[in-house]
């Protein structure tokens, strides 16, 4: 069951005049956190806006084993996001949660390629740590728009993470979208058993569930729509899904998801 607190804000990185970490005291939350989970936030003090934003579980926070509380990588473009991107140690943050269906864990000998698109990186540093404990094999394809959006590389790369990057101008790895280099590395795999993982805008996940399904593999891609509530009650983040006898439903996203499989989605 999810659980509501008032957690303290432990540290505030910026990454850049727009990203950064925020570092929350919520072990409550972080010790029941599946990768792929979620939390509604915001903070505690202000009158606006009147709802909480989802964000996907960063990082689970530990000293010496002790779970301690978790982060969540932000952009800011909004009323919620620019108040965390300014938050001062100390300051409290409405949190509730785990929220959400999080992602399947494959076992061995299949490998995993996590397909991130901006701050859709934000689920894959729990997903990366929890597939490498049961011996997973796995790969992060990071785009952004230039290589000053690419964050976290030597987390991943220190971990044992292969890494591959595209930007869309070029700065880093291959030139274009992420796609440039998960087709690549999908031709080039045709006798190997790959789950792909993918976290980012809806056309990026459209586009990565397609070609996945082209050669062969299956996919996992975990939605970014707009939540209310994060509790099934608004019916703001419905997405239609295949029924068992080819037609389509309407399901929630924050309790049918946000994890789908990427074959089950009716992609607009």
């Amino acid at each position: 069951m999810p659980v509501d607190v008032e957690a303290r804000v432990i540290s505030n990185t910026r990454l850049s005049p727009d990203y950064n970490v925020i570092a929350l005291a919520a072990p409550e939350i972080a010790r029941a956190a599946a990768p792929g989970q979620f939390v509604m936030v915001k903070p505690a003090q202000a009158s606006a806006p009147l709802l909480r934003r989802p964000f996907s579980v960063f990082e689970v926070l530990r000293t010496n084993g002790r779970i301690e509380g978790l982060t969540l990588l932000s952009k800011r473009i909004g009323t919620t996001t620019n108040l965390l991107f300014n938050a001062a140690v100390g300051d409290v943050i409405s949190c509730l949660g785990p929220l959400g269906r999080p992602f399947d864990l494959i076992d061995p000998p299949a490998e995993a390629w996590m397909v991130a698109g901006g701050v859709g990186l934000a689920p894959f540093a729990t997903l990366a740590e929890a597939l490498q404990s049961r011996g997973i094999n796995v790969t992060l394809i990071y785009g952004a728009r230039t290589s000053r959006e690419l964050f976290y590389l030597d987390w991943f790369r220190t971990r044992g993470v292969r890494v591959l990057l595209a930007t869309e101008d070029g700065s880093s790895g291959d030139r274009g979208r992420v796609t440039v280099p998960l087709e690549r590395e999908l031709q080039a795999a045709s006798d190997r058993n790959v789950m792909v993982y993918a976290c980012g805008p809806e056309p990026m996940l459209e586009a990565v569930a397609h070609l996945a399904s082209r050669y062969g593999r299956p996919s996992q891609v975990s939605v970014e729509r707009v939540m209310g509530c994060g509790l099934g009650g608004c019916y703001s983040c419905v997405i239609p899904v295949r029924n068992d006898n080819g037609g389509q439903h309407y399901v929630r996203s924050c309790i049918a998801g946000p994890v789908f499989s990427g074959e089950e989605i009716v992609w607009d």
